[in-house]
């Protein structure tokens, strides 16, 4: 009989060392972890476009720019509603492929280091209570691997996340995203699609890097926690796959690196904004300090926290629940023999 071990390989081994499963193929695998992936992205990008098109508006102001006032500009505006979702194609386009390039390119770096150096993975008796469907590396290899994974997907996406920030801004009036590309290559060149980028990979590596280390981390405490009230209590046990537990680990990991890289934000906003006059990293820093002193730097601080601990909490709470599903599913197919 087909012994109880997942068909994925992980970062850990079975228990039963006679167990021998019909590993699912290695291309159905990353299919469905680019499908899970881009359905989380989209899911998130479409319900909390208004916060990002918000942060955009305050950022793009080095003047004192508040929150208030902007939203109320855009509320007294003939269509309020339109103006809220403006450029939700290029952000749903970017946030949702890019989190499918995302989320398959972790599982397989992941997976990758997991069976190179079982040095970096975490042993049975610490993952026990884990609600990740990731293998369970060591701290310094979820940093690594996240950073790289986010750094990499943001590259292949920067064309797309240009067009969304102007799109969102009021700098330009561009009425569709082929006139915007247009404009940019005929204006900037090739080099104009990839305004910011080092903003953008300065501020993404460490995020993702530091996010997927602080939620892993989050994780594990949670799950011990619950196991522990739960077998405490007379009360049923509590699952260790529990979404709610991913929900708070996600949104709380994603605040603290979000209030840790958020200069780095900002400095990209200035830069695919107005490349001509900020030029580079250095000098937009410069600029920013010397026209609107530091607080240009936290610029939509509050409303990037708030958006990208919601967006992140709910982008993984569904990429995991998927994959963790399938896996089940898989694992029954096997037993019965299919």
């Amino acid at each position: 009989m087909y012994a109880r071990c997942m068909p994925l390989p992980r970062a850990y081994p079975c228990n039963n060392p006679h167990a021998n499963p019909k590993p699912q193929s290695l291309a159905s695998k990353t299919v469905f972890h680019f499908a899970a992936g881009l359905c989380s992205g989209l899911t998130s990008s479409i319900l909390l476009q208004p916060a990002d098109l918000l942060k955009t508006r305050v950022q793009q102001s080095g003047h004192g720019a508040t929150l208030l006032p902007t939203l109320k500009t855009i509320l007294a505006s003939p269509h309020p509603i339109r103006s809220l979702w403006r450029g939700t194609l290029p952000s749903a386009l970017r946030t949702g492929f890019g989190s499918a390039l995302y989320f398959t390119s972790l599982n397989a770096l992941r997976q990758t280091v997991a069976q190179a150096n079982t040095h970096t993975v975490l042993t049975n008796s610490t993952t026990t209570n884990s609600s990740s469907a990731l293998p369970k590396l060591s701290n310094s290899a979820n940093l690594v691997t996240g950073a790289i994974a986010r750094v990499a997907a943001g590259f292949v996406m920067m064309p797309v996340t240009v067009l969304k920030v102007r799109y969102e801004s009021d700098y330009y009036a561009y009425r569709s995203l082929v006139g915007a590309g247009r404009d940019i290559v005929r204006t900037e060149g090739f080099r104009g699609l990839f305004a910011g980028f080092g903003a953008t990979a300065a501020r993404d590596a460490p995020y993702a890097g530091l996010y997927v280390l602080f939620y892993e981390q989050l994780k594990r405490r949670l799950a011990n926690m619950a196991a522990k009230d739960s077998s405490s209590s007379d009360g049923p046990a509590t699952s260790s796959s529990s979404p709610s537990i991913n929900f708070v680990s996600g949104a709380a990991a994603a605040g603290i690196a979000t209030a840790i890289t958020n200069p780095f934000d900002a400095v990209k906003t200035r830069l695919q904004l107005m490349p001509a006059k900020y030029g580079n990293m250095v000098r937009a820093v410069r600029i920013m300090i010397h026209e609107d002193g530091m607080r240009s730097l936290f610029g939509g601080l509050g409303l990037r926290m708030a958006r990208k601990a919601f967006s992140s909490a709910l982008a993984w709470t569904v990429y995991e629940e998927l994959i963790l599903r399938a896996e089940k599913r898989w694992a029954e197919k096997h037993e019965m023999g299919l």
